[in-house]
Formats: structure tokens, sequence, C-alpha cells
């Protein structure tokens, strides 16, 4: 019966959002306030029927309900019941029903939060997000439907993949989704200014915070990928250029550089179209993500489906869309007038080098992902673009963006001069050079990498640092001021150090890594990168729903025992799946990473050890940035924006357009 009920929830919530993708809209055209107060509740209402399909579905994964088809495809009764919870969207279907749970759960923030928005604006905003829910209610109705029951339940499921019986896919698909559905907030935002005709630096301010959350979110969601993967799959990456991993880095570089626009616009009313360009652009990309990962065209280990009627329904839903929403700019771009002018040398170039770097490394991205797709379709080759391509083609962008960055910040507006930023920026330049110049004197003269990275890593550090200090003004209680700067600033100041973290711990793994492949037999010690290794033990135990290969590694330095590490290879009966369970030693400045493989002809066993440099600092770093954006969304500035415009408007007043 409940399985019936979030059955019909589901298409409820599909009437709901075409009613409203309809009547608001209208009303906000005809200027009649009865039909563009539809909005509010019916976007709540949405939510909350949405959120009851999804209970639904969730329960009876928890009950393990193998009547549902989804239900006997991905769960088990022998599986812990934290699988069994992220087993709801550890597949296509499930995995859809929370995208648009997601998509009804920012509009329903804009429903109880956007009451500082003018009435037809925020009308036109529900209504364009009603319009992505109720393609997506449809794609899943029609094509990718929960809910379908078998005709004889069978007594027991198929189990879920082994890969996701991790405690990772509790959290990285939802903050992932969290970031990509966010985007579609935005994009609702550039449409309806767009119909509006109207772009300021008060709209500027109000699409900022869903920007903002998208984008901390998606950071979020890519950095726990990037370590899932890494403790996970047992090859000791961090990012591999899959197809997937690149659909949901695509948005957040564009995110990224709309954020840094959206303030061009807020502070001086420049780059209007280039900014509603890349929130269209933007959940474009996360809308291609869907594509990819749900139509099979390219191969991925990430993929949920390769259903072509999925794929040629999520293409038209991309083609409407984007196709939709770029004619209407091209339409609308007349009346996006920049007001504010400002010179070569000012804080706005600098932010629009920045949306350059960030636009031109997102479509490198791109074509790198999508042109095996081209090369197959229209000259009929199968090509493979990998790491290599992307790393030669993509990273001199984030050179140069890690060197711009600090001197962008010192820039003022509209007018500045070059040579008096740079110079606030001495001092951290040469200790930047020194420190750079002594990484390379200590790695022996080895590759460049691991010194540019060390510059590249402290000068944005360093960067942010003078950018706080030289906020606080001149002569005595500078600390008192830097206390009490805006939460933005320091939310900026935080990101950008984050962002060259992040730089250092992937320059000290790939310049420093050190592996070591080799048979060891139980007992026998070996070393690697200064540390002596024993293969203690291995035996033989049962997990809750798979047999376990399970090594005693003792790992010593100095004579002095530091870690006992414990790899497994586990096999699944059920999906008859094997997995690797690497054994990490984590530190702030190495990883000690060791996998045990597969029984040797001579009674040794195969083991791969890895010595990882800095290998903390990659996420460590992209939690400083999402802190940076927390910090920033919680700035004061917004709070207070939204009650000036709830006092500036009269009782009863709608808003005018």
């Amino acid at each position: 019966m409940l399985n019936e009920l979030g059955h019909f929830a589901l298409i409820l919530a599909f009437v709901v959002a075409c009613a409203q993708s309809v009547l608001p809209m209208v009303g906000a055209y005809k200027r009649w306030p009865g039909w563009m107060a539809v909005a509010e509740p019916a976007a709540l209402l949405q939510f909350a029927l949405t959120l009851m399909a999804f209970a639904a579905l969730t329960w009876a994964f928890v009950t393990s309900d193998f009547s549902l088809r989804l239900v006997w495809l991905n769960s088990h009764t022998a599986k812990p019941m934290l699988y069994k919870v992220t087993g709801v969207w550890g597949n296509h279907e499930g995995s859809m029903l929370l995208w648009v749970l997601i998509v009804t759960l920012f509009g329903a923030f804009v429903a109880l939060l956007g009451s500082n928005l003018p009435t037809s604006l925020r009308a036109r905003v529900l209504s364009v997000q009603g319009m992505i829910g109720a393609a997506f209610f449809a794609f899943i109705l029609f094509t990718s439907n929960p809910f379908l029951r078998l005709e004889v339940p069978p007594f027991d499921g198929q189990d879920l993949n082994p890969l996701l019986q991790d405690p990772g896919l509790a959290f990285h698909p939802p903050f992932l989704y969290l970031g990509y559905v966010g985007l579609s907030m935005t994009f609702s935002f550039a449409v309806a200014a767009l119909i509006e005709g109207r772009v300021d630096a008060a709209w500027g301010r109000w699409v900022r915070p869903y920007t903002l959350a998208a984008w901390m979110f998606l950071t979020i969601g890519i950095a726990l990928g990037s370590w899932w993967a890494y403790y996970e799959l047992g090859w000791g990456g961090f990012w591999f250029w899959d197809p997937v991993e690149n659909a949901s880095f695509m948005p957040w570089l564009i995110a990224a550089a709309l954020l840094h626009s959206a303030v061009v616009v807020e502070k001086r009313e420049a780059l209007k179209s280039w900014t509603i360009l890349l929130a269209i652009i933007a959940f474009g990309f996360s809308m291609i993500g869907a594509f990819i990962t749900r139509s099979g065209v390219l191969t991925s280990v990430h993929a949920f489906a390769t259903d072509p009627e999925r794929g040629m329904f999520l293409l038209i839903i991309l083609a409407v869309f984007m196709g939709g929403a770029l004619i209407l700019f091209a339409a609308r771009a007349s009346v996006m007038q920049a007001k504010g002018v400002f010179g070569v040398s000012s804080r706005e170039s600098m932010l629009l080098v920045n949306n350059i770097l960030l636009g031109v490394a997102a479509f490198v991205v791109f074509v790198g992902t999508i042109w095996p797709l081209v090369a197959e379709l229209f000259f009929d080759r199968k090509l493979s673009v990998g790491a290599p391509f992307f790393d030669l083609a993509f990273t001199p962008f984030m050179v140069l963006l890690g060197l711009v960055l600090p001197v962008g910040t010192q820039m003022p507006w509209k007018r500045a001069k070059l040579g008096r930023a740079v110079a606030q920026l001495r001092l951290a330049f040469v200790v930047c050079l020194a420190l750079a110049a002594l990484v390379w004197a200590m790695q022996s003269g080895r590759s460049a990498l691991g010194p540019v990275g060390m510059f590249l890593a402290a000068w944005l550090v360093a960067g942010s640092v003078v950018d706080l200090w030289s906020r606080t003004g001149r002569g005595g209680g500078r600390l008192g001021r830097l206390v009490r700067l805006p939460r933005a600033d320091w939310g900026r100041a935080v990101a950008h150090g984050g962002l060259g973290i992040t730089m250092a711990g992937i320059a000290g793994m790939l310049a420093w890594q050190v592996e070591d492949i080799r048979v060891v037999q139980i007992g026998e010690s070996f070393e690697v990168a200064g540390h002596a290794y024993t293969l203690a033990d291995v035996h033989q135990q049962d997990g809750p729903n798979y047999r376990s290969t399970f090594a005693e590694i003792e790992v010593r330095k100095d004579g002095r025992e530091i870690a006992v590490l414990h790899p497994e290879k586990r096999f699944y009966p059920v999906a008859s799946m094997p997995t690797t369970e690497a054994a990490i030693d984590n530190g702030v400045m190495r990883d000690i990473y060791v996998v045990i493989g597969d029984p040797q002809g001579d009674g040794g066993w195969a083991v791969r050890t890895y010595y990882k440099p800095l290998a903390n600092w990659i996420w460590g770093g992209a939690i400083l940035m999402a802190v940076g954006g927390g910090l920033s969304l919680s700035d004061r500035r917004y709070r207070v924006a939204a009650g000036a415009a709830r006092r500036r408007r009269a009782p009863g007043q709608v808003a005018a357009e």
C-alpha cells in the first residue's frame, strides 16, 4: 500500500509542477496577483509530495520489500542497514528521484525565503523551476519509474554493486546532487531575469547565495567522490579524468566563474550578459552530466544506465531548456546593457580574466570528454582521451589562475594601478620564491612540478593573508578590525587559500609519490621510502555479506612501530564480484597506502605499497574551499538586504516589474 501511495504522490507532484510552470508565469505577464501567488504554495506542495514518494521508496529498501523491482535489483536481506538506505540512490531510478527531490527542495527554499524578491520575479523564478521539475518528473514516470512491481516477489534480492557498499555512497551523491541540481536555481533566476528584461545589482545579490550554495555543495561532493575513489578502488589515485568525473567538474568550474562575475554585476552593474550566459551554461553542464551518466553514450565506471530511450529523453530535455534559454538570451541581450565602465587595469578586468581562464578550462575538459563520441559518430574511429591530454591541456590555465588570483584581490574597482597592487605582494612573492627554491634543493633537482606547485600554493595562501590584512587599514587596532571584517571577505580568503592547499597536495603527490609492487612471503620484510614493512599474517574471515582475505602488515620507521595496516580483498557471493579495500595510515605530511593482491604460486602474496606525500592536503584544501563558501553565504549583508526589501515594501503592495 505504501508503494502505491508513493507512486501516487509522484504523479500528483508532476501535476502540481505543471500547474506551477504555467499559472505564475501567466500571472506575472498579466499582472494578476492571485495567479502569481500560486507559485509559493505549489512549490511547497511539490516538495512535500516528492518527499513522500522518496520516503516510501526508502521504506521499501529498509524493509527489503522485493515486490518492488528496484529493491529486488539493488538490495539483499543480508546487506547492512546503512547500505540498504544508501541503495535508494545507488541506482538510476532512485538517484533520479533524489535529483528531482532536490529540484523541489530549492524551489521550496525560494518560496519560504524569497520574500525579498519582487513578486513578479519570484513568480517567474518558481515557474521556471517548476518547468524543470515537470520535465524530470515526466522522465521518471515514463522511463524510470522506481515503483514498478513484480508479479511474483522473489525471496531475496540481487544485491547492490559491491563497489557501492561503502559509507561514501551515503554522502557523495547527495552532496553532488545538491550542487548539480542547485545550479537549476541560478538557471531559473537567469531565465526569469531575461523574461523580465532586467538584470541589475539587486539581481546579482539575489542570485549569489544560490550560486554559492550550489558551488559549495558541489565542492564537497567532488572531494568526497575523489576521496572515495582513492581509498576504495585500490589504485591510489584521486582523479582519473573519467567522463562522469569530468561531468561534475565542468559545472564546478563554470559555477566558480559565475560567482566571480555575479560580484561584478552586484558591485558595478557590468558583465550582465556574460553572467546570465554563465548561469545558463552552468546548469546546462549539469544536465549534460545526467545525460552522460544515464545514456550509455560514453563508457564510465560511474554509469547508471545504458538505455537509449532514457538517453534520448534526457537529450530532448537538454535541448529544450538549453536551446530555449539561449534563444531567449539572444532575443533579450540588447536590454542587458552594462552601466559600470572600468579600465583595463581594474578589479573588474581581473575578474574577467578569472572568468576567461575558468571558462576556457571548462571548455578544454568538455572537448576532451566529448571527443571520443564525436570521433566515433563522424569519423568512425574509436578514440580514448586520457590523463596525458587533460594534464597537458588543462594545467596551464590553473597555473595562470593561481598567479592572477592574489593580484586581483588587491585591485580596486573601476580604475587601478597594477604596480601598486603588485607592490603590496612583493614580500609574499619573495617568500614564495624562496620556498620554491628550498623545495627544489631538497628534492635534488627532480621534476619542476613539486617546486612550481609549492610556489603556487604558497602564493595563493600568502595572497589570501595579504588580502585580509590590507583591508584592516592603517594605524593601531588592526587585529580588532581584522576580526570584524565581513564574512564574505573571510570566505573569499579562506576559499582562495583552500585552492592553494589543494594545489600543494596535488603537486606533492604527483611529484614525490613512491610506488612499490612485489611478491612477499608471510614474515618477510621490505623497505619503501624509508619505512620498513613486514607481512605478518594473511587469513580468511567472513563479513556480513562477503568473504575477506585479510592481511596484517606492520610498518616501522627507525625501528619503531608506527602502524599496523589491514588491507583486504573481499568477495561478494551474491554479486559474484571482488573488491579491493586499501589500508591507509593517514598523516598530515604523508599517507602510507597498502593493497594486498592475489596469492602467488610460491606461497607469497602480491603487495602494492605507496608512499604519498601531502595526499590529505588535496581534500583538506577542498574542505577549506567549502568552508570559505559557507562563510560567504552567512554574510550578514544578505540578511540585511532581505530585511530592507521587506521594510521598503508597503503591506499588500505588489512589487514593480
